[in-house]
């Protein structure tokens, strides 16, 4: 099978390697009979490679063992609920950064369950850049500050994070999860989807330190309680078993090819190549503030809406797909999510560079 160059921003692509053991695993899993996705959550095989994912995901971005790590359902934007539910109690504020698309939806959220302060709203020049972290100090009576570390629809990356002190700092990581080493001791609650950059969707990843739960609302309902998941490891109600197998296949993946560090390197590599096309010429154009550009999606745009019509349509018919921008923003876009090959991004670099010389 020749296989497409897959730039969608999520869900994404996955490495050759991964897809590979799950056809060849998903009838009958390591010899035991049936599939994965047919056992019981409750023990056995389940048990044995959920664990085993977790322990994994612990040693990639080296996660203290102060903080509980686990998967539930609904996708990151449950946790746009979840997370004001339970910490933005009565007498409190929290504090959001509205910086793009999926930052502005949880802000949106929060904002119809309690107080909220924002602190840096960047629509007057369409969400292209930043604060300076050094100048983000959360409120008074903050409960918590909020931040989508990498917009994934803006192509908007923060490139370090404030100090919140004894605030607890929250952020999405759905997009650049495991594309760079973070220091988990800085967040109260690292999570996201897991779609874009660690499987299949359908599960959402949840790094928070344990004492957080001494902050939330008592009175919650049972699925909406971050502290009986945490109590049941994500295991109490039936987990999305298929998206966990997935990640714990890429995460094993992205140990063998250099852990953390080698994904951080391989994304300014990949990054790099894209970009260099772009600022060398008028042709292309970049909306983004160049100290916050995504190295996970990378957003540009082309002289006219006509030319950009015409590169997807010609892009694709070369098996490069995805490299339409949002529907929300237009122009153009190109996810160079961890498990995209190198050899991928060299193809894009090449065939925009001949799209200019036909057309620039």
């Amino acid at each position: 099978m020749m296989r497409k160059k897959n730039y969608f921003a999520g869900p994404s692509v996955l490495p050759i390697e991964v897809l590979e053991e799950m056809r060849d695993n998903i009838v009958d899993y390591e010899g035991n009979g049936l599939s994965i996705i047919e056992a019981s959550h409750r023990g056995g095989m389940f048990e044995e490679m959920y664990d085993s994912c977790l322990s994994t995901f612990r040693e990639l971005l080296n996660i203290p063992e102060d903080y509980d790590v686990y998967f539930l359902g609904g996708g990151a934007t449950l946790q746009f609920t979840m997370i004001p539910t339970n910490f933005l109690v009565k007498g409190k504020v929290a504090d959001y950064a509205k910086t793009g698309t999926w930052s502005n939806k949880a802000c949106s959220d929060a904002q119809k369950l309690g107080d909220v302060n924002v602190f840096f709203d960047n629509k007057a020049e369409n969400y292209t850049t930043l604060p300076d972290p050094k100048s983000v100090k959360p409120s008074d009576n903050s409960a918590y500050l909020y931040l989508c570390a990498n917009e994934t629809i803006g192509g908007i990356e923060w490139k370090d994070f404030p100090d919140t002190g004894d605030v607890p700092l929250i952020a999405d990581m759905s997009s650049d999860i495991l594309s760079r080493p973070v220091d988990v001791k800085k967040f109260g609650m690292i999570y996201g989807g897991v779609q874009k950059n660690l499987g299949p969707a359908g599960a959402t990843f949840i790094i928070m330190r344990k004492d957080m739960l001494e902050r939330r609302n008592p009175n919650l309902t049972a699925y909406m309680d971050y502290a009986l998941h945490a109590k049941e490891k994500g295991l109490y109600n039936t987990p999305p078993v298929f998206s966990i197998w997935g990640v714990k296949l890429v995460l094993e993946w992205i140990k063998r090819n250099g852990g953390v560090e080698g994904m951080d390197k391989n994304a300014d590599l990949k990054s790099g190549l894209i970009y260099s096309v772009i600022d060398s010429s008028d042709f292309w154009r970049s909306p983004v503030d160049k100290r916050y550009r995504s190295r996970m999606n990378i957003v540009f745009r082309l002289p006219s809406e006509e030319l950009e019509a015409k590169f997807v349509k010609e892009a694709s018919a070369e098996g490069m797909l995805g490299l339409k921008g949002h529907r929300s923003v237009g122009g153009l876009r190109a996810s160079l999510y961890n498990a995209l090959p190198y050899e991928d991004v060299v193809a894009l670099k090449d065939f925009m560079k001949e799209f200019e010389r036909k057309n620039g």
